[in-house]
């Protein structure tokens, strides 16, 4: 495990502890993800309202914590700063505020609305001919939602090739309504497909950085665990959901990540 990867999991498992907040195996399962993004797209976490930046929109907002803690990792603010997460009048809510957190293009948490925003955002570029690129990052729950689906047909029929859609690919709705085939349906949809590790951040930055086909909205798939690096989170995924380890738990959860990242 990349030791940035290592150090936001951990600081991920504190901050719950601390706040009785977070959804720490859906946080675990997009963290190389987001940090793949932040190492491949234009930004400047010093100037977070750069002219022309990229940009990236946490659709399924719920994994916050993670999210505030990459951005910590990349500079955005201190990964202390995180510790308030969760607290009367902290700007670091459980769902991401836009007009309250340095880096956070979009305020989401309703499932299955921020690819819709991700999809104006690149098409407002288009129009003023700016040549900045859009992310977002969709879970496989919330893909369960119609609006993505709706999202992916507006953007190919715009030819939106200036979007790039990350798939958080889970596994979490194995109880319920899973999408087995999720690349086979985007590219049903028309889009350039690239299947990855979720977990190989190196593949995931070559695969973001493979050009896009002209025309054509770009989806990564990355076969993820939610959970990843703690045995106890991904083998009890649905118990560990909305849970906050005690003390006793999260020493528990710091060896066997500890022991993961070896």
């Amino acid at each position: 495990m990349n030791e940035l990867c290592k150090k936001i999991r951990s600081e991920i498992l504190s901050i719950s502890h601390e706040s009785g907040h977070g959804h720490i195996p859906t946080s675990f399962s997009i963290v190389e993800m987001l940090c793949a993004v932040y190492q491949t797209m234009r930004h400047d976490p010093k100037r977070p309202d750069m002219p022309d930046r990229d940009l990236f929109v946490l659709s399924k907002g719920h994994a916050s914590l993670g999210f505030y803690c990459v951005l910590a990792g990349h500079g955005y603010f201190d990964f202390e700063d995180v510790h308030a997460f969760g607290a009367f009048d902290s700007k670091f809510g459980c769902h991401p505020d836009r007009l309250k957190v340095p880096g956070v293009e979009a305020s989401t948490g309703s499932l299955g609305h921020g690819i819709g925003l991700a999809v104006g955002m690149a098409l407002a570029a288009k129009i003023a001919d700016s040549s900045r690129h859009v992310y977002t990052l969709i879970g496989d729950g919330e893909s369960n939602e119609g609006t993505v689906w709706e999202a992916i047909m507006v953007a190919t029929n715009l030819k939106l090739d200036n979007l790039t859609v990350l798939y958080d690919h889970n596994h979490s709705q194995g109880r319920c309504l899973p999408i087995q085939n999720p690349a086979e349906r985007f590219r049903a949809f028309g889009c350039q497909v690239i299947e990855t590790d979720g977990h190989d951040l190196e593949a995931l930055k070559q695969a973001l950085a493979t050009p896009t086909e002209r025309d054509r909205v770009r989806v990564v798939v990355g076969d993820t665990v939610k959970g990843y690096g703690c045995a106890t989170l991904a083998e009890n995924m649905y118990e560990w959901h909305r849970r906050s380890p005690k003390a006793e738990e999260l020493n528990k959860l710091m060896g066997e990540l500890n022991a993961a990242a070896v």
